[in-house]
């Protein structure tokens, strides 16, 4: 197995902080490795619905982004991915705290991968889990000046 360079962790968690809907929603990817990545959300009220509780899109995008980051490490260069479903149960609702959602890559494939995330709140509870395929984009991917890899 191939080990990841930090110089290129450190170059994608960058990227990722600058991007608009990641940076909209304050969402960070905290940490990434080969088929898993964490991704934390610190709640604000611009994160809640009418009833005060989470809203429902904001769980559904925490597992989007997990199960994508979880399976990105896996894809060549220079290619992209893109969730082509999502599904996912909510267990439990939120009001306030911290987020993480737990993305595992659990079949990385060369044209459809298939990933889950679970979400826990910051007292550990498992708050929803989710499934999602993905698919690889030939040419469609980051240019980042590090290499993903350290050589062997």
């Amino acid at each position: 197995m191939q080990t990841v360079n930090p110089a290129y962790v450190e170059e994608l968690k960058k990227v990722v902080k600058k991007s608009p809907y990641p940076r909209h929603m304050a969402m960070v990817l905290d940490h990434i490795e080969i088929d898993r990545a964490d991704i934390v959300i610190h709640l604000a009220d611009c994160h809640l619905q009418p009833y005060g509780i989470v809203h429902g899109g904001v769980i559904a995008t925490l597992i989007d982004t997990a199960t994508f980051w979880a399976a990105f490490l896996r894809i060549p260069d220079p290619d992209g991915l893109v969730n082509i479903d999502l599904k996912l149960n909510y267990l439990q609702p939120v009001i306030d705290g911290r987020l993480t959602a737990r993305g595992t890559c659990l079949w990385p494939g060369n044209t459809i991968s298939y990933s889950e995330a679970k979400v826990f709140d910051t007292d550990g509870k498992l708050i929803a889990h989710g499934t999602s395929s993905l698919m690889v984009l030939k040419g469609k991917g980051l240019k980042l000046d590090a290499a993903k890899f350290l050589e062997d």
